[in-house]
């Protein structure tokens, strides 16, 4: 019987590193198909995906992919906790993986499961010590830390939670146990280079570092470190002017949403508490200067990845309500593309769950789907597209949802 991969990421881009744990992943779990859940043009640290979603399917179909699928943006642009709930929940929904493989600075599954199971079934004596942990005044994570090493009494488990892999890696198994999931999780430790390590080591480096080296045009060093298409896909987008590098590319209309919102409104931005919305609109009018504005925010409390994420929320007009509808429902299957063997699987899908929303049209799906929610979901994909498009160089064109069609690779 065929056996099915299943990996989430972001490829931001698709790197060596990406290809060593793809290649690993299919040896371990000896599948027969693979299908790579990816973000869009926003990503989970509050920042912009390098090129669009179309290029990063290109790159993980040119790689080995079979069926690259979307995670909407309401999800991969939010926390670790949610980021990896969405994605569990399209991959649960397809009937058809058998394996989850993901990338983890910890080689010992057993270690990240054990911190899953507190995680999911939440010991009162756990929320305890979390709670304590809070009044301490400490971020959200640093305080899940303290508390679960506090809980377990174990050094095994020292900074197993700092790591930015192994925090996704557990929010996956939670998920998993949330939902009863019949798929089997592996992990994969990181190969040679950490996650937002700017070094390099031989041909692999993290994704962090390749995007700084696009940032300063030192092209030449990247061709060692990603696969032969990712590097031609890559100088194509630089040549068309359609790399967006960073959220800064988007200050102007940031400050200029926030300068408009009420403090009510701001405060209805997800993650927003705590009297923030007063510290987020001093800091908007008083200062066009991006990096500047993150610095007034930020504090012992507040990450900037977090602020990051608050701003990216404001630029795309998320609410707190649009977050908890991506929290109440299974979202669509939105096909970016595939190659013959992942057409086959999107019919097999199709015929596996017959209920089940399968994009495969954007225009087909707007003009015929019923659920508000499913309707709510996709309208910020779109326009997230339409926003991330303001920062190409030229050719800043709208509706990509509509005109791009599936990317079919090898046809």
């Amino acid at each position: 019987m065929s056996k099915v991969l299943g990996i989430i990421a972001e490829y931001n881009p698709f790197h060596n590193g990406h290809l060593y744990h793809l290649e690993n992943s299919k040896k371990l779990t000896n599948c027969d198909y693979s299908i790579a859940i990816i973000s869009g043009n926003f990503t989970e640290r509050g920042s912009t995906s390098i090129v669009d979603k179309w290029e990063k399917a290109k790159m993980a179909l040119s790689s080995g992919i079979d069926l690259v699928i979307e995670l909407p943006t309401l999800y991969s642009i939010s926390s670790a906790e949610n980021f990896a709930d969405g994605a569990i929940k399209i991959l649960n929904s397809l009937g058809i993986v058998d394996y989850l493989s993901f990338g983890s600075e910890t080689n010992d599954i057993n270690i990240l499961d054990d911190i899953a199971n507190i995680l999911y079934s939440e010991p009162i004596k756990y929320k305890t010590i979390l709670s304590n942990e809070l009044k301490k005044g400490l971020p959200f994570p640093k305080a899940r830390e303290n508390a679960i090493l506090i809980y377990l009494n174990d050094i095994k488990y020292s900074n197993v939670l700092s790591s930015p892999n192994n925090i996704l890696g557990i929010e996956y198994l939670k998920s998993l146990k949330k939902y009863k999931s019949s798929i089997k999780p592996i992990c994969i430790a990181r190969y040679k280079s950490d996650y937002n390590s700017k070094d390099f080591s031989d041909n692999i480096s993290s994704a962090t570092a390749i995007r700084d080296l696009l940032i300063n045009e030192n092209y030449d060093k990247i061709n060692d470190l990603v696969p032969y298409n990712t590097y031609s896909i890559l100088i194509d987008n630089i040549k068309n002017n359609r790399i967006v590098s960073d959220l800064n590319i988007f200050k102007n209309e940031i400050i200029y949403t926030l300068r408009k919102m009420t403090i009510e409104e701001i405060s209805n931005i997800p993650d927003v508490s705590e009297g923030l919305e007063f510290v987020i609109k001093n800091a908007v009018d008083s200062s066009n200067s991006f990096p500047e504005i993150l610095n007034m925010i930020k504090s012992k409390r507040y990450t900037q990845t977090r602020i990051q994420r608050i701003l990216l929320y404001a630029l795309l007009g998320i609410t707190k309500n649009d977050m908890e509808i991506s929290k109440n429902i299974i979202p669509y299957v939105r096909v970016l593309g595939f190659n013959e063997n992942g057409q086959y699987l999107v019919s097999e899908i199709a015929k596996k769950n017959p209920n089940l929303q399968i994009i495969t049209s954007v225009k087909k799906f707007v003009d015929t789907n019923k659920d508000e929610n499913l309707n709510l979901v996709l309208n910020k994909d779109i326009f997230a597209t339409n926003v991330y498009t303001i920062g190409f160089g030229h050719n800043s064109v709208s509706n990509l949802d509509f005109k791009n069609g599936i990317i079919k690779f090898g046809f």
